[in-house]
């Protein structure tokens, strides 16, 4: 028997891989990818936040066991990332954090305070005062569809609006297809420090209502600094593959800005300015039988 795995921090891992074509597999304790020919690709699974698992890909139980107590999650999506199926859970794994993501969401003011925090994040600037989360969407919005033209007149493509179907993807003009495969990068990895930090991806605060509500908040506080710029020079040049370029574009971006280092520290940041303390324990819980071992990795963790 190996002896039990160690999370390591998110902060401290690649942000993420795509694999296609191939059965994941476990060989000599090694996570691995083999494909039709017989050869075996090594995946370092416990140094990786989120692996993406594209069409014409197998994974055993025993792979996804390991992803799963290595912390790393795994995330069924469609051709170039543009459809999210499924997705494993690795974290999510502190109730403490739970209830307070949910206290802070069901208590207005408390969910008005964050949603102002989001905004300044997001813009560099204070919100309007005396102002309603549905009236601070709106302006939101507003702004974003005014960032989307400057950044696609800056790399000189045609914008015509956020705008595609998924199920007819190849119909999507190429601004929209690249935008579409950059943001579900980024989707990817914020699902995987939402888990990592303990919180929920369904309790969002400006986003209600879907299985990723808080990662498409936490998201879009990210994705204007490099993402939809680079995707848009992307979208301006001829590429055989535009979808892969962004990726490949996401990848480098993400480690050389170090981007899981800031995540989890931004999702604190965000909470915290809802003023609310995390829950303490009820009088007559009790501990638990077996103490959890002290572990490296982020608080949301499995141990």
């Amino acid at each position: 028997m190996l002896p039990p795995l160690k999370p390591i921090a998110m902060k401290e891992r690649v942000s993420m891989v795509f694999i296609e074509k191939g059965q994941i597999d476990v060989k000599d304790g090694a996570f691995v990818v083999i494909d039709e020919t017989g050869i075996r690709t090594h995946i370092p699974v416990g140094s990786i936040a989120c692996i993406m698992l594209e069409p014409g890909t197998r994974v055993s139980h025993h792979a996804a066991a390991l992803a799963a107590r290595a912390g790393t999650l795994l995330v069924w999506v469609g051709e170039a990332g543009v459809r999210l199926y499924a997705a494993g859970q690795p974290g999510g794994a502190r109730s403490d954090r739970l209830l307070y993501q949910a206290k802070l969401a069901l208590d207005d003011a408390a969910r008005l305070k964050v949603v102002r925090k989001m905004y300044e994040i997001r813009f560099g600037e204070k919100p309007p005062e005396r102002r309603s989360v549905e009236q601070l969407r709106g302006i939101e919005g507003a702004r974003v569809k005014k960032i989307y033209q400057m950044l696609a007149k800056q790399a000189g493509v045609e914008w015509k609006g956020r705008n595609y179907d998924p199920s007819q993807w190849d119909m999507s003009d190429m601004p929209n297809r690249c935008v579409s495969s950059a943001t579900a990068c980024l989707y990817g990895i914020c699902e995987a420090a939402v888990l990592a930090a303990g919180y929920a991806p369904a309790i969002g605060f400006i986003h209600t209502g879907k299985p990723l509500s808080f990662v498409y908040d936490i998201a879009d506080l990210f994705k204007f600094d490099d993402i939809i710029p680079h995707a848009f020079k992307i979208a301006a040049k001829n590429y055989r593959d535009p979808e892969r370029e962004v990726r490949l574009m996401c990848r480098d971006i993400f480690r050389q800005t170090k981007i899981l280092r800031k995540i989890i520290p931004t999702i604190e940041e965000v909470l915290a300015a809802g003023e609310l303390e995390l829950p303490k324990p009820a009088e007559e819980s009790i501990a638990p039988a077996i103490p959890n071992p002290e572990g490296i990795g982020d608080v949301g963790h499995r141990s």
